[in-house]
């Protein structure tokens, strides 16, 4: 007569864990995650990818392009004249993003006569070629410019609603989004800038 065993026998034969599978699998979740934190970097510090709306930047961008934002390096340094910055109007976050160059910076003394911008009695040196001014707006009487404030240009000069008018004025820095960095469309204007 055979004896039955009694009981499964689960706990008896014992598997050996494949130790490569698992160094393979802690590989690749390492990697994932340091992917995620590249990838969560660059977008909160950089990656901020926006529209140009309008023409009051043409030549240098025109309505519609798609640009990348550096939303960090004004964390470290200050707006200098000639860089094309991305700011909210007055803080206004309902706003779409308006995109400008920074003419004069805090501290400066700024006045558009005859068509011509002049920063602290001398002519502005322009980065670009840009039209004379029809409409000096505010700038037509001497401004200086707060510890914080910043006056600002579209490159398409007689189409550009900009520092020259009340509704947008000085630009404060804590409103500044970025600095323009990369054009990434359309494709034939891929690039920096």
């Amino acid at each position: 007569m055979r004896r039955r065993r009694s009981g499964l026998n689960f706990g008896r034969q014992k598997k050996k864990v494949n130790m490569s599978v698992v160094k393979e699998v802690c590989v690749w979740i390492i990697e994932i995650a340091i992917t995620l934190l590249v990838a969560f970097t660059l977008v909160y510090f950089v990656g901020l990818r926006t529209s140009v709306v309008g023409q009051s930047m043409a030549e240098t961008l025109n309505g519609g392009d798609e640009i990348l934002v550096n939303r960090f390096i004004y964390k470290v340094t200050d707006p200098r004249p000639n860089d094309v910055i991305v700011f909210l109007p007055n803080g206004n976050e309902k706003s779409h993003y308006y995109i400008k160059r920074v003419i004069a910076v805090p501290g400066d003394t700024l006045q558009i006569k005859n068509g011509e911008v002049y920063v602290n009695g001398e002519l502005f040196t322009e980065d670009v070629d840009v039209a004379q001014m029809e409409d000096a707006g505010l700038a037509a009487e001497e401004i200086t410019l707060g510890e914080d404030e910043y006056f600002v240009l579209g490159d398409n000069r007689n189409n550009s609603e900009d520092s020259r008018y009340a509704n947008i004025g000085n630009i404060k820095k804590e409103y500044i989004i970025g600095k323009v960095w990369f054009r990434v469309a359309p494709f034939k204007d891929f690039g920096f800038l």
